[in-house]
């Protein structure tokens, strides 16, 4: 079983961004999130990501580098590995194989053993990403589940990632992703701010990710998202 198959929350860092005034990366890794994501869609340096990497990798979680271009991977003992994005619906095929070439063309010390790929389905698009990638993002909840089948069988994906990114999503075509995949793991990213909309889309994706709140609201916020998104899959007590 993939170390990501048993993880109900995720929290995105953005090197570009800072944390809230006083709170420390060892404040994020004490929410009881169940990993952290490093990366993002713009103004992402080799400088910045080694300085986030070493910080959150002090900590006992899973660090994940999940780089956006080839020039904010950096290789180091300080986390456990590379997410790396293959954006399904993107419209510029750079952001489904371009990227991932070049990379490899410029970089002989790629560790394959500790790189794995992250099937992205782009839904909003008002977001960064969207315009980065060209996406299209007028999908319907049919689309969007055969998106994620083709993720899971012709690509052998691990992951899908439906990216709401700056808004809540639409729960029906995040269950529509869920019901279309067999073994993959899905997770669910954008809009999540509190207990209640953790607790909702934790109801339909396997992990949710919550990015923004960690630099906008702080380390309490991101809490209560934990929590929300553990009672999501707890069953509910029976009578005796």
């Amino acid at each position: 079983m993939s170390t990501w198959a048993d993880w109900d929350h995720i929290v995105k860092i953005d090197p570009d961004k800072t944390l809230v005034e006083d709170e420390t990366f060892e404040d994020v890794a004490a929410t009881g999130t169940d990993a952290i994501e490093i990366g993002g869609t713009t103004g992402m340096t080799e400088k910045k990501m080694s300085r986030v990497v070493e910080a959150c990798g002090a900590h006992d979680i899973p660090v994940y580098i999940e780089p956006s271009n080839p020039a904010s991977v950096v290789h180091s003992d300080c986390h456990d590995g590379y997410l790396i994005p293959v954006v399904m619906n993107a419209g510029d095929v750079t952001w489904i194989t371009g990227a991932h070439k070049e990379w490899i063309r410029i970089d002989d010390d790629i560790d394959w053993s500790r790189t794995f790929t992250e099937a992205y389905i782009v839904m909003n698009p008002d977001a960064s990403v969207a315009t980065y990638t060209d996406a299209n993002c007028d999908l319907d909840a049919d689309e969007v589940a055969a998106y994620a089948e083709a993720a899971e069988h012709l690509l052998s994906q691990e992951i899908v990632y439906v990216e709401y990114s700056g808004m809540l999503g639409n729960t029906d075509i995040v269950g529509a992703a869920a019901g279309a995949l067999d073994e993959a793991t899905l997770f669910y990213g954008g809009g999540i701010h509190d207990y209640e909309s953790a607790h909702t889309m934790a109801q339909h994706a396997d992990a949710i990710v919550v990015g923004d709140l960690v630099h906008n609201e702080g380390v309490d916020a991101v809490r209560e998202t934990v929590q929300g998104a553990q009672a999501a899959k707890t069953p509910p007590a029976t009578g005796e």
